[in-house]
């Protein structure tokens, strides 16, 4: 084994010590994940009393450059150790590496997931350790049939659109340890918000991790990747976010996200004086997608500043029992009057003309218990381009912003983009997007100046 270049910062230190049953490591380009994963990956293997294992990338071919035969890959760390059949053998036609361990030799299969038919017919029986290579890429079957196989699961990602499924099932289930929380990102943290599963750890590199990569290199990386972008963002900070197409793609949570301490500091010494409250309700129903019911309650300065103050998002596809419209009326006025006592008051509110249903539930339940609030049919008169250019030179001027607990505005901000085949933005990952809208377009006039 070469492991001379192999420099170990102490937290990759730690990571080759941590027992886990999942591993997912994110984080920057160029931070060593690849190679110190694999290491450890080849040790696990090692361990396990399994003969069988599996390595996976987008195809065999990618595997061999960037896994098998790289730098510090798996030929290079441990030489005789292993071979590579990458046609298969007489005995066994899956391509496979053969690893010479001292509890005898361990086959590892080497599989690409671009390929459906390929990866079905090749994926059977119990295995002891899976690698998946840029799982966010992965296909999502692959992805739940194999982890549902193995008894340890290690996968890097690049930062990707947290919109995916694997996210949900997986990535998100998992935590980092006590001592590292803080190395992770609060953007990515705030995602890391699914159930937990017990041993499954989450860890973040970044260049500082990669005690390997020389300051020549990394001044290279960082001069040839365009500051403000998303693949700035991406690559260079490791954040999650789709890399292009983005609508809001100059919204950035170091200038436009605030706390609500900050708010409430403002409020308490003059600087922050609002003019209006305002809030808006968009509204789906289905238990098929990921649609949601979205409630948003902002605010309006006196200086033109719009807030994101709140927001309140529920999905059908997630509830045993799914609301109906006289169940969003109920918890949209308890949204309202939450607010109210927070914030203050929003007289007039508006919701999706689309969703005549929830509006004729609220009107019945101000007619039947009386309400402070008036229930008007959001104005659509103002397109969604031109909704959209107002919101982009409100976030150029820094006249919109964002409470850091409004999560799921943000995630949308994160996701929201441009069909790939027409001038016109995606029909998803936008209803808290559209419930601010529909707060704020009666009094546009009133923003920005």
């Amino acid at each position: 084994m070469s492991t001379e270049r192999l420099i170990l910062s102490d937290k990759y230190k730690a990571f080759l010590k941590c027992n886990a049953k999942a591993e997912f490591l994110e984080g920057t380009t160029a931070a060593g994940k690849t190679t110190v994963g694999l290491f450890k990956f080849m040790l696990k293997v090692a361990e396990s009393p399994k003969k069988m294992h599996i390595l996976a990338a987008k195809d065999t071919g990618t595997a061999e450059k960037n896994i098998i035969n790289k730098d510090l890959g798996i030929i290079d760390d441990f030489g005789v150790l292993v071979e590579y059949n990458g046609n298969g053998t007489k005995d066994d036609k899956i391509p496979h590496i053969l690893f010479h361990t001292s509890g005898g030799d361990k086959t590892i299969y080497v599989m690409g997931y671009g390929d459906k038919k390929k990866w079905q017919k090749a994926l059977g029986g119990q295995y002891g350790c899976l690698y998946i290579d840029e799982i966010n890429t992965a296909d999502i079957d692959f992805v739940r049939e194999s982890a549902m196989r193995c008894d340890y699961l290690m996968a890097t990602l690049n930062p990707d659109d947290p919109a995916l499924p694997v996210y949900k099932e997986f990535i998100n289930c998992s935590r980092p340890l006590p001592g590292y929380v803080k190395d992770t990102p609060k953007e990515i943290m705030d995602e890391l918000k699914e159930e937990p599963k017990p041993g499954w750890v989450h860890w973040f590199f970044s260049f500082a991790h990669n005690l390997g990569l020389t300051k020549e290199k990394l001044d290279q990386i960082i001069l040839t990747t365009p500051k403000g972008t998303k693949i700035w963002k991406n690559k260079i900070e490791g954040l999650r976010g789709k890399a292009t197409g983005l609508v809001f793609s100059n919204f950035d949570r170091k200038k436009h996200v605030v706390t609500k301490a900050f708010v409430k500091a403002g409020i308490k010494n003059g600087s922050i004086r609002f003019k209006k409250f305002t809030a808006g309700l968009d509204t789906s129903y289905s238990q098929r997608s990921e649609d949601t019911i979205a409630m948003i309650f902002q605010g309006i300065t006196y200086g033109g500043q719009l807030f994101i103050l709140e927001e309140k998002v529920y999905s059908n596809a997630q509830l045993d029992i799914p609301l109906a419209p006289s169940d969003t009326a109920v918890k949209f006025i308890a949204f309202l009057e939450q607010c109210r006592k927070e914030w203050g008051l929003a007289k007039d509110v508006f919701i999706d003309s689309a969703d005549q249903a929830t509006i004729t539930e609220l009107r019945k339940y101000k007619r039947q218990n009386g309400s402070i609030y008036n229930f008007h049919d959001a104005y659509k008169a103002l397109t969604i381009i031109d909704r959209i250019e107002l919101m982009i030179g409100w976030i150029q001027k820094e006249c919109y912003l964002v409470v850091d607990t409004c999560v799921e505005h943000l995630s949308e901000f994160d996701r929201y983009s441009w069909k790939e085949d027409k001038d016109e933005p995606e029909d998803r990952n936008d209803h808290t997007i559209n419930a601010s809208q529909y707060s704020w377009i009666p009094y546009q006039h009133m923003i920005g100046v």
